[in-house]
């Protein structure tokens, strides 16, 4: 049976790159959700497709097919044959992502897959449902969290940092609404899972945060074993 690690928590608390981390030193297969729900918005941004038209939407996750794929070491994601790395990560498609991923057809459509690829690898998932609905059985649960604040501050740090132009109210903002979206939307709501471990990266760096974790799996491994 394969090992499954399940990471919830809101924008910003880190989940991505802490999940890459222990994925790397555990020898497991990260998923990121996150990124497979940009790449749906992606594609509906392309089509000039309107969030709030779920009917079109529905239509368009008939035609898309998403997939992952390891390069050179390094996760693509793959819209309909096409790496889609370099455009994801788009302030635009983030929130696109978080309006669209409550339609019944988007989240189905994306949880098949995860399913999928976690029943035959041993893998570290992160997202907003992933102890909830998509790993309901995984042997290990954390919701990942930090203040609103401290999530704020890392997301502009890291525009600036590339470069970008950045609006730490505006970002903080954003971030409130996500939130509230994703906690408050009728399929799947964010939520602490009720057998996940509560962890907060308000005031620790990833190399503590990673630690924590990773002896979480320990124990949880040890017990299985």
């Amino acid at each position: 049976m394969s090992f499954q690690i399940a990471i919830d928590g809101p924008s910003g608390a880190g989940k991505s790159t802490i999940a890459k981390r222990l994925a790397n030193e555990l020898s497991f297969v990260y998923v990121d959700t996150g990124a497979m729900y940009r790449a749906m918005a992606l594609y509906f941004l392309r089509e000039q497709i309107a969030p709030e038209d779920e009917p079109a939407i529905s239509r368009a996750c008939e035609k898309i097919d998403i997939t992952l794929k390891y390069q050179d070491g390094v996760q693509c994601v793959l819209l309909n044959g096409e790496n889609v790395n370099a455009y994801i990560r788009a302030e635009n498609v983030g929130i696109l992502a978080s309006a669209t991923s409550v339609y019944p057809a988007v989240r189905a459509k994306l949880t098949a897959l995860q399913q999928k690829l976690a029943q035959t690898n041993n893998v570290i998932m992160d997202g907003r449902d992933i102890g909830t609905c998509v790993l309901p059985d995984a042997q290990v649960k954390i919701y990942l969290t930090a203040d609103v604040s401290a999530r704020a501050k890392r997301r502009y740090d890291e525009l600036v940092k590339k470069g970008e132009a950045a609006d730490y109210a505006q970002i903080e903002a954003d971030i409130k609404e996500r939130d509230y979206r994703d906690m408050h939307r009728e399929i799947a709501p964010l939520k602490q899972a009720k057998d996940a471990v509560l962890v907060d990266s308000s005031n620790l760096d990833i190399a503590q945060v990673s630690a924590v974790i990773r002896e979480i799996y320990e124990k949880a491994a040890k017990g299985q074993a």
